[in-house]
């Protein structure tokens, strides 16, 4: 269960947002919707511990996120890739197994790769992939993760429509598995599972 209650963000001068609160259950997933610049990864940036509210707090199930136990449960992708240019996409996905100390066959990242569409692709240096074929390096993370917290920011970017289809589904079937998300986009993409909760920043 995660849990905001009575979030205010000011950035500069500028009071983003205040008295900003939700509960998160099992199989949930939180949409996050609002203008550029209406705080949306700023709140994400919150609900991973990097940017400390101005009052209020967030807990994991039922303690604070600065627990060790939350660091083990979160899976964070960001609106920038997150990988190196001068690596393979195999290397990539390795690498981020081990930064993040979790398990991973070259198997099962060949296996990962290759339902994100990279079959052929997986000894090529990224930085010579297209946009979208790097989103997806960076999206084939989620095909074996584990972990029951996941925070998504604009995770469709560049994805051509088959690939936000396949995202889709991966998001559900981490929701029926009990898992919960909290996901940011410009695109509303409808999710085949699980409950769907809308939260607008103005």
């Amino acid at each position: 269960m995660l849990e905001a209650d009575n979030l205010e963000c000011v950035r500069g001068e500028r009071r983003l947002f205040a008295g900003l609160g939700f509960r998160l259950e099992a199989g949930e997933l939180l949409y996050l919707q609002g203008k550029n610049g209406s705080g949306k990864t700023s709140l994400l940036r919150m609900l991973i511990g990097l940017l400390p509210p101005e009052t209020g707090e967030i807990r994991w199930k039922g303690q604070s996120i600065k627990s060790d136990e939350f660091r083990g449960d979160l899976c964070y992708l960001g609106h920038l890739n997150a990988i190196k240019e001068e690596l393979t996409p195999l290397e990539n996905l390795l690498a981020a197994a081990r930064m993040a100390d979790e398990k991973l066959s070259e198997d099962d990242a060949l296996d990962a790769l290759e339902q994100v569409g990279l079959a052929g692709r997986e000894d090529l240096a990224c930085k010579y992939l297209s946009q979208g074929q790097k989103r997806r390096v960076a999206l084939a993370r989620l095909v074996k993760e584990k972990r029951p917290l996941w925070i998504l920011d604009e995770p469709f970017v560049a994805l051509d429509v088959a690939a936000v289809d396949w995202l889709a589904g991966i998001i559900s079937g981490h929701l029926q598995r009990g898992g919960l998300a909290v996901m940011t986009t410009h695109q509303l993409v409808e999710i085949p599972a699980g409950t769907v909760r809308e939260l607008r920043l103005s």
